[in-house]
């Protein structure tokens, strides 16, 4: 499939070599900074020019960057309007993706500007920490093998007496195995649901039976538990706009999808490989 003309290396070079463009007090979308054959390349265009480059681009002098892209899109508009004929149908796709793509791209930014309130930041902290606390933490350590029978035998050698921290380092193949199984403290969701799961059911100083998760067996032992006071607000604000922002996008596109009249025709004769089929592009 054709791809976009970027002319990344020319813009590099085109900024370093061009004359500094003058500055403007009052630069708006509409400030126009070329004209090719008619038709106006504003400073609108070049903005969203800039937000598409890579990091490593946008890192580069503005002094180099501007007249670079100037150059750019000037290149692009010769060639768009050169092009005599109908655009392919590739092309045609590529467009409808794209157009696609930002207005629904528009669309989720209005619902998560609108969903961060001072409101539902604040009833999401009440919600997360009602009782003064972020909850409870962990701390445990464990031996991990291969078989529920190496994680049954350690059990009956700890309950014969012996020493846990030197059982990890003899027989643990986790990465914590060499300081005796040691984990550290954890709070709820650092741990896969089965080892947590087990935790949280130990008391102090208990060791469970073996837990099957997707790393082996493990037998884990509950060293300590400690409440963890709530954070402030403001140390947890940005994640808490992240999380209202991620739910009310979710939340919306579910109820737009339920309320659509969508049409999902049996695809079970196609073969899921003409994904990549490009041939069948080929106006």
């Amino acid at each position: 499939m054709r791809k976009g003309v970027t002319f990344l290396t020319t813009l590099v070079l085109a900024g370093a070599l061009a004359l500094p463009v003058k500055a403007q007090d009052t630069p708006s979308p509409d400030t126009v900074v070329a004209t090719v054959n008619g038709t106006d390349i504003t400073l609108g265009h070049v903005i969203v020019a800039f937000s598409t480059l890579p990091a490593q681009y946008q890192q580069l002098d503005p002094n180099v960057l501007l007249p670079g892209i100037i150059d750019q899109l000037v290149r692009q508009a010769a060639l768009a309007q050169s092009f005599d004929g109908e655009p392919s149908l590739a092309a045609r796709l590529a467009l409808e993706n794209e157009e696609r793509s930002l207005i629904a791209g528009e669309a989720v930014e209005i619902v998560m500007r609108e969903a961060v309130t001072a409101e539902a930041v604040q009833e999401t902290y009440q919600a997360l920490y009602a009782n003064g606390t972020a909850g409870e933490e962990y701390n445990a350590s464990h031996i991990l093998v291969e078989t529920q029978e190496e994680a049954q035998a350690i059990i009956t050698e700890l309950e014969g007496g012996a020493d846990f921290a030197t059982l990890a380092q003899e027989k643990s193949t986790g990465p914590s195995g060499p300081s005796g199984g040691e984990l550290g403290w954890f709070g709820p969701g650092r741990m896969v649901p089965d080892f947590e799961a087990a935790v949280i059911a130990l008391d102090v100083g208990a060791i469970s039976q073996p837990v099957q998760t997707q790393f082996g067996w493990h037998v884990i032992k509950l060293n300590d538990t400690r409440t963890v006071d709530a954070p402030a607000l403001e140390e947890v604000r940005s994640d808490i706009e992240l999380e209202i922002r991620q739910q009310a996008v979710s939340e919306h596109i579910e109820a737009l999808v339920a309320e659509a009249d969508i049409v999902r025709p049996d695809l079970s004769d196609l073969d899921p490989s003409a994904i990549s089929n490009l041939d069948l592009l080929s106006d």
